[in-house]
């Protein structure tokens, strides 16, 4: 019989796999009025945290996908005029993204109707329950990180 820890733990990795799914699905509804999916408006929050142009294997990184799904959907962005791409001075196969000023205003838009969401929201849970919440989740992260995926230098 598992020990009630490895119990918590699995129960806790199956709501996380069931909240990422619903909450994929519930953000593909949200964003289609701005042209995007989940997927799309992961990539241009990505950039728009980032500060800075990035590669792929970082933006792939920093969201928790795989390399070839963040290309997949930063080629469909650049497409759509929403990122562009430039050289990378440290690696030519690597190149650069960031957001158009089309791109920055698309996610800006999608940031106030979130943050007017997230308002509509934020009363269910208390301020310690988010960090508590979020620490889990942060070493859960973790422990499960592949860092040699972010060394990769394909683009």
């Amino acid at each position: 019989m598992p020990e009630p820890e490895v119990e918590s733990l699995t129960a806790t990795v199956l709501a996380i796999f069931k909240a990422n799914g619903q909450l994929i699905g519930w953000g593909d509804r949200f964003v289609a009025p701005f042209g995007l999916t989940s997927a799309r408006w992961q990539m241009l929050g990505a950039l728009a945290f980032a500060g800075e142009p990035i590669a792929t294997p970082r933006i792939a990184f920093s969201m928790g996908v795989t390399r070839q799904g963040a290309r997949k959907q930063l080629n469909l962005l650049l497409a759509e005029g929403l990122v562009c791409k430039r050289p990378n001075p440290f690696h030519k196969r690597s190149p650069l993204y960031e957001l158009t000023d089309e791109g920055r205003r698309t996610y800006d838009a999608v940031q106030a109707a979130w943050n007017e969401h997230a308002k509509s929201i934020s009363g269910v849970l208390s301020q310690s329950e988010l960090e508590t919440t979020l620490g889990t989740l942060a070493t859960l992260s973790d422990l499960h990180n592949q860092p040699d995926e972010a060394e990769d230098d394909e683009g």
